[in-house]
């Protein structure tokens, strides 16, 4: 009797099956042009895809990194103003945004002109630039929190700063760069009155980082922060 009542629940699964690739027949008939015009579209839209960027993103993204070499070695030498403003037929990083937006150099020249613009004395300007750049490059992300933090620190937003040390330090933390952003960080906090915070940044560059340069000093701050907590 169960074997039975198996069998029949079973023939009536396949009739279910049979019924739904029916109506999906019936479907596709009913739809077929709509349908063809839906796949032409979507072969269209990756041919336009990969054509575009091969006969039109790579050579744009060529030309774009060929035109930012002199602002890069403007940058390299301390020239902020000439690396963000250009000089002559050479353009600058603000150029190389306007007349590249979509291309991976326009994208770095927005992580330039933020630092040129902190080393310029112009820290909203800096902030601005260095907000919208992203990056997955440990170095240069570090890079671009540390200064944001110091941009905040010039204008007196500690609390902001602390926010950008510790997102730059949850991000991007590496060997090089983190205990820089710890110390950057224990500073900010020694203003702000918060000790143990401080504590804890200069600690962990003691324990994971001793032999950085930050490492080599942090026991001057450990005891300053120390001093200043049996008061």
């Amino acid at each position: 009797m169960a074997k039975k009542k198996s069998v029949q629940q079973s023939d009536k699964s396949l009739e279910g099956l049979e019924q739904a690739l029916t109506r999906s027949e019936q479907f596709i008939e009913d739809n077929q042009k709509v349908l063809t015009y839906i796949l032409i579209g979507i072969v269209l839209l990756l041919l336009l895809v990969i054509g575009g960027n091969r006969y039109y993103l790579k050579p744009l993204n060529e030309e774009a990194a060929a035109d930012m070499f002199y602002a890069e070695r403007f940058f390299e030498i301390d020239s902020f103003n000439l690396a963000l403003n250009g000089y002559g037929t050479y353009p600058g990083f603000l150029d190389i945004m306007d007349d590249y937006g979509i291309t991976k150099s326009a994208r770095i020249a927005r992580y330039y002109a933020g630092i040129c613009y902190h080393h310029l004395g112009d820290y909203q300007a800096a902030l601005e630039y260095l907000d919208k750049f992203r990056t997955n490059d440990l170095l240069v992300g570090a890079a671009k929190y540390s200064t944001m933090g110091d941009a905040y620190v010039e204008l007196g937003e500690l609390g902001k700063a602390r926010e950008a040390y510790t997102k730059g330090l949850d991000k991007y933390g590496n060997d090089y760069a983190s205990p820089i952003m710890l110390k950057k960080l224990g500073i900010v906090c020694e203003e702000t009155g918060d000790l143990d915070e401080a504590m804890e940044a200069y600690r962990t560059i003691e324990l994971k980082y001793p032999e950085s340069p930050e490492g080599r000093e942090i026991l001057k701050y450990i005891g300053r922060v120390e001093a200043k907590m049996s008061l």
